[in-house]
């Protein structure tokens, strides 16, 4: 599915974001989750969302117009970055300001490393979400890094700790950004929220 992404501004506060009527769903993960490759990748644009080899690079509240129709929300990350605490707490801040206040936010995907085991700084952003009823789904990355049944044993670890703390999980995707993996399902997942809310206001 092809997505027409304009890059539209970046802000340090919720209030200075995009004003108007238009849905947004916003895209965070612990610093070197692949999220900006993610970003690219849906948009066909490799240019789009900023990668570099140095983790933390998004800073900013990045808002990109798609399709005219919806805004992706690219969101400072969580977790290590070579800066400051007090600049890792400015960006923290940023993000959960935006995820509390912002009445247009949909759906927030939050993006999970699949190498690893679960890692507590992931829990504990979904179980932050899940307090503050901020609405969520999860993006497992990089899928195309681990073998098949090494995938399933991983979001199984994952799925059984989130349990310990949840009743029902959110909806949940697997994607690669360099085998394009899920990135048509996720993008789907968006335009029939759109949808929703389009006939709802008929």
């Amino acid at each position: 599915m092809l997505i027409k992404a304009e890059f539209q501004c970046s802000n340090t506060h919720w209030k200075k974001c995009p004003e108007g009527d238009l849905p947004e769903f916003s895209f965070i993960g612990r610093s070197n989750v692949g999220k900006s490759s993610l970003i690219n990748a849906m948009a066909n644009n490799k240019k789009l969302a900023k990668t570099s080899s140095t983790p933390g690079k998004t800073r900013l509240i990045n808002h990109f117009l798609i399709n005219k129709k919806w805004f992706l929300v690219d969101l400072p990350g969580y977790g290590y970055a070579k800066v400051s605490k007090k600049s890792r707490r400015g960006w923290s801040g940023m993000s959960a300001d935006y995820l509390l206040n912002r009445e247009k936010l949909m759906c927030t995907f939050v993006l999970i490393d699949i190498r690893l085991t679960p890692q507590k700084i992931d829990l504990d952003f979904l179980n932050w979400c899940g307090e503050n009823q901020v609405p969520i789904a999860i993006i497992f990355t990089k899928a195309d890094k681990v073998k098949a049944f090494e995938l399933q044993e991983n979001i199984k670890a994952f799925e059984n700790k989130m349990l310990e703390n949840w009743e029902d999980l959110p909806t949940r995707f697997i994607s690669s950004s360099v085998k394009r993996l899920g990135l048509e399902e996720i993008t789907e997942f968006i335009e029939n929220t759109v949808k929703r809310l389009s006939a709802d206001k008929k």
